[in-house]
């Protein structure tokens, strides 16, 4: 049965704990997550709780047939590795050559969707780094499926408790009967690939090109994160196959102004934090893409040198109205004229840390369409990643073959001393990175912790392609590009002077992005985490015996 009910007063938008915290969508995920918890599982077992629950919990923004990068602090190897929970395009060259004719559709159209990652990744995270069975992570989603009312649920609990009897039939160790599950998933089993077989004959029924062959391929890479320093901290993101590194190369640019000084808010903080955004977001659109397919110049654009004449675009008393990508292979401040073209997608979060000093972060996602949701035989409902690449030839992020889109999601690990400090993940297609710019920056520039970053106001620019608009002419996928949203609760005077700097103010009176946070006291091990509550987001925290517990405010609602 769903977990939330008569527990839905334990678990509220932010909880304190020294032995563990999660903080994701839906109170039912995590409430999941809690469950690993306080039966003795560490975060990564709890992350995999809650990314399942979320499927369910936060169908439409994700689901089993969508992606979820991870980030994940491992205390035994004191490291941090990103892992690749994203599904690539089909393998077959006659594809791609029908979506370079015909364009990517949307509109609910099987063929915009990847092959389905979620499975992967979470198996990948419970062989490497947890301790618990499928089972047992599984038993709170199966709780909701059962419980649940639409078509979907017993097709995808079906599913489920195969890949749980999988699991069981196998001989050997845990990591083999993992192993053995999602092998059954994907088609890769010497013995039974009937779940692939179902997906293969529901993506011919609807028309997509995805089959088979592109379901065994898959695999979840483990990877080294990008990195950057801001002010003594390590900041970790996932590659340039998603926007994360935008976030590195907009804090380089910061670090030469004095933030602090300004002070939260104040017109010169929020204007120089969006000048650097609309600068590392032009690089962002011109440059990225997955680096199995393109050689992508991080370390250029990273570089001091590169920093610095870009740095120098940024007129305090002006906004830019142009898109302006650099040339970081000439090291020259602009490529050549800027562009413009005057003119949120649907996904969850998730951060845990456990007892151990492990830390996970983050964002499921699929944009699941309203129709059709029946999932097939398997359950399986499909998103719409693939419109995250697009038809331009020549372009960093042109489909290719078993090509990654370069995807919006992106969450955030922030080390000090080389130790974990935060956990970002937010919910918001390209506001994304954005959003956890500005939680980072009410952290580290203004002391703020978790339970005041996520409600403090919050900004961000629309001067940037929009990353589900697989156009061919990328000119044509910038929208509202003169916009700056900015949270209601920016003081007037404020507002009154971005505007005549030449800002075209958005006053929002909705949450701007939907973000979770934690924050780990390093002095006393206290964990932080809270989640926007006017967002929908949940936090829960275990106290000292184990048992979950968390605050709620109830002004907040």
């Amino acid at each position: 049965m769903p977990m939330n009910g008569s527990d839905d007063q334990q678990i509220g938008w932010q909880a304190t704990s020294t032995t563990g915290v999660v903080a994701a969508g839906g109170a039912d995920a995590v409430a999941a997550g809690m469950r690993l918890l306080a039966d003795g599982g560490n975060a990564a077992d709890a992350a995999v709780a809650t990314i399942f629950a979320l499927t369910v919990t936060d169908h439409g923004a994700c689901s089993i047939g969508g992606e979820v990068p991870l980030l994940i602090y491992d205390m035994r190897n004191q490291e941090v590795k990103a892992l690749c929970g994203q599904g690539r395009a089909p393998l077959a060259q006659e594809a791609i050559d029908w979506y370079m004719t015909h364009g990517i559709p949307g509109a609910g159209d099987i063929k915009m969707a990847p092959v389905p990652s979620v499975v992967d990744l979470c198996i990948t995270t419970l062989q490497r780094y947890g301790t618990r069975t499928f089972e047992q992570v599984v038993a709170p989603t199966l709780a909701l499926l059962d419980a649940g009312a639409e078509p979907w649920h017993p097709k995808l609990a079906r599913t489920l408790r195969r890949l749980i009897e999988t699991e069981e039939a196998v001989h050997g160790s845990r990591e083999e009967k993992l192993q053995a599950a999602t092998d059954r998933f994907y088609g890769r089993s010497n013995h039974r690939d009937d779940i692939a077989d179902e997906l293969e004959a529901y993506y011919i029924e609807k028309g997509g090109f995805l089959r088979k062959r592109d379901l065994a391929a898959h695999v979840t890479t483990v990877e080294d994160p990008v990195t950057v320093e801001y002010r003594g901290y390590t900041i970790c993101k996932c590659g340039p196959w998603t926007q994360g590194p935008f976030l590195c190369q907009a804090l380089r640019l910061l670090e030469g102004f004095d933030l602090k000084r300004m002070g939260p808010f104040s017109a010169d903080h929020i204007h120089v934090v969006t000048e650097a955004v609309k600068l590392a977001m032009a690089d962002r659109d011109e440059y990225y893409g997955d680096p199995d397919f393109v050689e992508v110049p991080l370390p250029a654009l990273f570089s001091d040198a590169y920093t610095a004449i870009r740095r120098a675009l940024i007129d305090m008393q002006s906004a830019s109205p142009e898109a302006r990508p650099g040339d970081p292979h000439g090291m020259k401040p602009l490529k050549g004229p800027g562009v413009f073209r005057p003119g949120v997608g649907g996904t969850t979060t998730c951060v845990v840390a456990d007892r151990w000093g492990n830390v996970v972060a983050a964002t499921p996602s699929a944009n699941v369409p309203k129709e059709p949701r029946d999932g097939g035989k398997a359950g399986v409902t499909f998103g719409n990643r693939l419109r995250s690449l697009n038809t331009t030839p020549g372009h960093p992020n042109c489909i290719q073959p078993g090509k990654r889109p370069r995807i919006t999601l992106t969450p955030t690990i922030v080390l000090k001393g080389g130790r974990p400090v935060m956990a970002v993940s937010v919910a918001g297609g390209d506001l994304q990175d954005q959003v956890t710019l500005n939680l980072l920056l009410d952290a580290i520039e203004f002391g703020m912790r978790p339970d005041r970053a996520v409600i403090a106001p919050r900004f961000a620019t629309a001067l940037h392609q929009d990353s589900f608009d697989p156009n061919p002419d990328r000119t044509q996928a910038f929208k509202g590009a003169g916009a700056l949203s900015v949270s209601e609760t920016v003081a007037n005077h404020v507002r009154e002077e971005l505007s005549r700097r030449g800002h075209k103010l958005d006053v929002k009176t909705d949450p701007i992005a939907r973000p979770v946070m934690i924050y780990i006291d390093q002095d006393s091990s206290v964990l932080h985490a809270a989640g926007d509550p006017a967002a929908g987001r949940h936090a829960a925290g275990l106290n000292e015996t184990g048992q979950r517990s968390s605050q709620k405010d109830v002004s907040s609602g």
